[in-house]
């Protein structure tokens, strides 16, 4: 199927529940949620599929997710990059941007559920995570992309992992607020980030070639609020033609012929951020060719083999198909997550706490 064309207020409810009742089928009954049935585990894109499940109505499924997660937390905060159930899958790195995910993941079914006592139950799994993170804060502002197996920072940094810390703290200072906890330096924190990513590039990819090649760097910098208005349009406007494929969607590198379904889902939001709704409408529209029978979506397309490649339908990319469609039809109250920066007035009292544009 192609040309699916959404709008306010007409979220496809029938036509996505299978891309829901798929992430479900891949649940296991611990609460996590594999890339697929028999692969791994990794925080951020646990994190994706449970929020594709709050989205969907399924919030017992999207609760028992985030408490799996907590389960595996280390006691500084952090998780290993992936699982296989009990087991430990990759133990030689702790990613930034997958530890303070959670924070995402948590204030987006706290907008949808209105649980608040999931929220309190969440909140010291944040503070750890958030703490963990921003210890590999630089004086610079940019933030460590990862720790090795001993504990030992990497060295170096990415733009786009820092950009989803930067979204990330900025839900993290709303859990905060709604609990009651003062976290005032964690605003400071992404204040120093957001600074070192829009003017010290040279803080970025500094042992390894740059990184600018995936659509990500170009891109996440306006899903997560490092720019936007203005600014974020002419970020965009600036690679469009190096990225995009009409009719197609998103590519992952600029170099490579091969289109991926979640990363075009990620730029229909940063269009919407951008204030450019037609744009994003289209991408959108583009996308529903590489959904399967049974509502799952493959990981992408390569366009010069013309072969759906690789053979994967992650449940992350089903994520990313429901955190779109809800962006484009304002069909939750965490629809405008992506789509905007909204930080809680920690002067307020929470129980009459007012949001102010950042």
């Amino acid at each position: 199927m192609s040309g699916l064309y959404l709008s306010r207020g007409l979220f496809p409810e029938e036509f996505l529940r299978p891309t829901v009742d798929f992430i479900l089928a891949c649940q296991q009954e611990s609460g996590e949620i594999p890339w697929f049935e028999g692969g791994y585990t990794d925080p951020w894109d646990h994190v994706e599929s449970a929020m594709g499940l709050s989205i969907g109505g399924e919030l017992e499924g999207a609760r028992k997710a985030y408490e799996w997660l907590a389960g595996k937390q280390l006691e500084d905060g952090s998780w290993w990059a992936s699982y296989r159930g009990d087991t430990i899958d990759n133990a030689n790195r702790r990613e930034s941007n997958f530890v303070a995910y959670v924070a995402t993941g948590v204030w987006h079914h706290y907008l949808i559920s209105g649980d608040g006592d999931f929220l309190q139950a969440m909140w010291p799994v944040v503070d750890k995570a958030i703490g963990f993170v921003l210890a590999l804060q630089s004086q610079h502002g940019e933030i460590d992309w990862a720790v090795d197996g001993s504990g030992q920072p990497k060295g170096d940094a990415l733009v786009t992992g820092c950009s989803s810390i930067y979204k990330s703290l900025e839900c993290a200072h709303n859990i905060a607020v709604t609990v009651g906890e003062d976290r005032a330096h964690w605003l400071t924190a992404r204040t120093r980030l957001g600074k070192a990513l829009r003017h010290k590039p040279e803080r970025f990819d500094r042992t390894w070639e740059s990184k600018s090649r995936y659509s990500m760097d170009w891109f996440y910098p306006v899903l997560t609020g490092v720019y936007s208005g203005a600014d974020a349009r002419a970020r965009l406007a600036a690679r469009w033609d190096e990225f995009v494929e009409v009719g197609l969607g998103c590519r992952c590198e600029k170099q490579e012929p091969w289109v991926t379904i979640a990363e075009s889902c990620e730029l229909v939001m940063s269009l919407l951020a951008a204030g450019d709704h037609a744009r994003a409408v289209e991408v959108y529209s583009w996308l529903q060719q590489w959904r399967t029978s049974d509502g799952s979506y493959w990981t992408g397309y390569q366009l010069v083999e013309d072969l759906l490649w690789p053979d994967e339908k992650p449940t992350w990319t089903a994520g990313a198909i429901l955190l779109a469609a809800d962006a484009l039809t304002k069909h939750t109250a965490a629809s405008d997550l992506f789509c905007s920066v909204k930080l809680l007035d920690e002067r307020e009292d929470v129980r009459e706490r007012r949001i102010v544009v950042d």
